[in-house]
This record gives C-alpha cells, sequence and structure tokens, in this order.
C-alpha cells in the first residue's frame, strides 16, 4: 500500500492504526527519496494528527504469561534429558508444540501478569507439564528425515531462487533441459 492511501484511508477512518504506521516506516525507511506527493501526504497526515482529525491509535502492550510458564518448564526438561542422553531437542519446537494445545493467558499490567501466573500454578501446572511432556516425547520419537537438508536461506529473492534452482538440479536433473 501507498503512503498516499494510507493517509487516505487514516483520513476516512479518522484512526491512524500501528500497522499503518509501520507501513509508512518501512515505505520511508526502503525509499531513497520521497515523490512530492508523498511529502505531501505525510504533512496531510501530520496536519490531521495534530489537530485531531486522526487519532493515532496506541499500540497495546501485552503478553502471553502461558509463553514464559512454558518455556520455563520445556527448558528444564529438556536440559535434563540432554545432560543424560544423546539427545539434542529443539526447544523453540517443542515450546510451540505445547502451546499450541494449551490456552493463551494474557496480561496487559504487571499485576495482571502475577495473577495470570499464581492462577495458571494452582489450576494449570499439571496441564501444562503434561503437555510439555507430550511435546518432548513426539520430538524424541520423530525420526530424522534427510539429516542433510539445510534451510534456505532468506537473503534476498535470487540467492533463494538460485538455492531453489539448485535443489531442483540435484534432486530432478532430467525434469528440464540445462
Amino acid at each position: 500500500m501507498s503512503i498516499e492511501k494510507i493517509v487516505e484511508q487514516a483520513l476516512q477512518d479518522g484512526h491512524l492504526t500501528p500497522a499503518m504506521e509501520a507501513e509508512v516506516g518501512r515505505i520511508c525507511d526502503n525509499a531513497s527519496e520521497l515523490s512530492i506527493e508523498e511529502y505531501m501526504s505525510l504533512d496531510r497526515l501530520m496536519g490531521a494528527l495534530l489537530t485531531g482529525e486522526v487519532i493515532a491509535v496506541p499500540r497495546k502492550q501485552f503478553i502471553n504469561v502461558m509463553e514464559e510458564l512454558v518455556l520455563t518448564d520445556v527448558i528444564a526438561k529438556v536440559a535434563e534429558i540432554e545432560a543424560t542422553s544423546e539427545n539434542s531437542l529443539d526447544v523453540g519446537d517443542i515450546t510451540a508444540y505445547a502451546l499450541n494445545r494449551l490456552p493463551p493467558l494474557y496480561a496487559t499490567t504487571e499485576e495482571g501478569a502475577k495473577y495470570q501466573r499464581e492462577r495458571a500454578k494452582k489450576e494449570l501446572y499439571s496441564l501444562i507439564s503434561q503437555q510439555v511432556s507430550e511435546a518432548i516425547s513426539r520430538s524424541l520419537d520423530r525420526p530424522e528425515f534427510f539429516p542433510e537438508r539445510q534451510a534456505l536461506n532468506k537473503s534476498t529473492g535470487n540467492e533463494v531462487l538460485t538455492q531453489v534452482s539448485t535443489l531442483l538440479q540435484v534432486y530432478a536433473p532430467s525434469f528440464e533441459q540445462k
């Protein structure tokens, strides 16, 4: 979306959302030079913000307390397993697996986070532990397919294209003539 369209939308709605603000910032950061129309739109937006015609919607700060509780449990259990075996486990994969099977516990203040932590320890501790154990079990049971595989680097579009092309040449050499 262009700066002009974002400003037009903000003026129409009367609100500048954090997503709109981020997109304007991204456009400005990536542009070597802004056009006169873009400068005029930004000037119009600034005037509308100053007069109150457009209100900037503040970013809501919140956390999911469940993430820290699960991560703490995962780290402790994975450390124990890795200390007593040759297994190497992915903390991120295990945490995501468990979190996808647990209710979120969002809080917007430190008091709210403290309340959610205490509530979770009283009411959800066994469920958290069960889901983390299940996630670890799944991770340990998962066979290692193609251990030589490598993740694609996402530096630039051309590099990704080159990597994909190389992979296709290796795995499907006769698919297309060179």
